[in-house]
């Protein structure tokens, strides 16, 4: 099993490029579903979750092209087998965005219920209300959703909380619905606007997509099409976070500020300097940060999988933060792993209460999530001596080359087996 080994102590400087969503893009992967025309995608990250998808497509009958590095064209004139079997769900929770596309299309679907990592409960039942809402017959068993319609229609639908993969399998399902649906409380997330504008230039009628009511008007069929995958909000945080923590001078390329005001706005309140250009942001940092606060809630606000990016640079910040998380209730799993470094991390209920230290210290340690896998790394960039950080393969489910990246930013990081 591959590990991570950080010498600490380098500032980062230099220019690195962002590599796209992949929140956008596996639900823009499953959009391929609702046409039996080709779908050509470009900005497709190289991730762990982007090679499940497309397994589980590709079970299913698709056909995947690659184009080019990044670059990717999926066919679905073959499709024959409606399926998500457990062996392939088992690992990404995503894998549930097929349902909708499926019984828009074939008007029938058999998908495991989803695995993935152990940050909280995330329930499927908001899929499942909104599809019975629209008229299928929903039925779970032996851990499979079984969903049947001879068509889908259209239906007014208010999810009991704001769910962002719910949002967006809702809308992939109303695309191919008779009549009009109304997803009202749904998730303003950017990576939900770029798979409404995805679904937009294969010919779908969506309108409302990035405010809480998105208004869908079915359509008989949906056609081929190009689209670019977002750039990874993300993973452009996480990059800001180690240049800050460390001191340093970057400029990340191919990427935007427009969907990280709140990141942003709390990496100056740490004492960074950030400048916003067009497709790029630069950020110079202080030789002390000052800790930061902050509260996680849906977008807008501050994202959860910034959150333990966040905890980590207070863990050598001037002064106390509170930290409070608002969406999944096992997310702190990271404190006691921060803490074998010397951090000072108290955790209350939903809140951790971080006291900055002069200094951590490298030791083994070990990543129990995606975003907890970052915030190890993070802290290993500032601490003294070598961290290794065990269970990577959370890391490349959604970091591209995030050691050749840091590597090509000054970092002394490395893979181990």
């Amino acid at each position: 099993m591959d590990k991570l080994l950080i010498e600490g102590g380098r500032v980062l400087s230099g220019e690195v490029g962002i590599s796209g969503a992949k929140n956008a893009a596996l639900p823009i992967l499953c959009a391929s579903l609702l046409t039996a025309d080709s779908l050509d995608l470009s900005n497709v990250p190289h991730l762990n979750d982007i090679s499940t998808m497309l397994r589980l497509l590709g079970d299913m009958g698709m056909h995947v092209t690659m184009d080019g590095v990044n670059g990717l064209s999926l066919n679905g004139k073959d499709l024959n087998n409606p399926v998500a079997s457990y062996e392939m769900v088992k690992t990404m929770r995503a894998s549930i965005l097929v349902l909708g596309p499926l019984v828009a299309r074939f008007g029938e679907a058999r998908v495991s219920l989803p695995g993935g990592c152990a940050i909280g409960a995330r329930p499927v039942d908001q899929h499942i209300k909104g599809l019975q809402a629209m008229g299928a017959e929903v039925t779970v068993e032996q851990g499979y959703v079984h969903a049947k319609a001879s068509r889908l229609k259209g239906a007014r639908i208010c999810t009991d909380m704001v769910t962002v993969t719910g949002t967006e399998n809702l809308m992939m399902a109303a695309c191919l619905a008779e009549g009009e649906t109304v997803i009202e409380n749904a998730a303003r997330e950017p990576e939900v606007v770029d798979l409404a504008n995805c679904l937009i230039a294969m010919g779908a009628r969506i309108s409302g997509a990035g405010t809480d009511i998105i208004r869908i008007q079915g359509v008989e069929r949906l056609h081929g099409a190009q689209h670019a995958i977002m750039p990874d909000r993300i993973e452009t945080g996480t990059y800001l976070c180690a240049a800050a923590v460390t001191g340093g001078n970057v400029r990340l390329t191919g990427t935007s500020a427009a969907y990280l005001d709140s990141v942003v706005d709390k990496l100056m309140d740490a004492g960074c300097d950030v400048v916003v250009e067009r497709d790029a942001i630069r950020l110079s940092a202080p030789a002390k940060l000052k800790s930061v606060s902050l509260r996680t809630a849906p977008y807008p606000a501050f994202p959860t999988d910034m959150q333990a990016q966040f905890m980590a640079i207070n863990c050598v910040a001037d002064g106390v933060a509170t930290i409070r998380e608002t969406i999944f209730e096992n997310r702190f799993m990271h404190v006691s792993e921060l803490a074998r470094l010397g951090a000072n991390i108290q955790i209350e209920g939903n809140n951790a209460i971080v006291r900055g230290v002069d200094h951590l210290e490298g030791a083994t340690v070990m990543a129990t999530d995606l975003r907890a896998s970052a915030s190890l790394i993070i802290a290993g960039l500032v601490a003294q001596g070598e961290t290794l950080i065990d269970r990577i393969y959370h890391l490349d489910r959604g970091y591209e080359r995030i050691e050749e990246k840091l590597a090509k930013l000054g970092a002394q990081v490395r893979r181990v087996r």
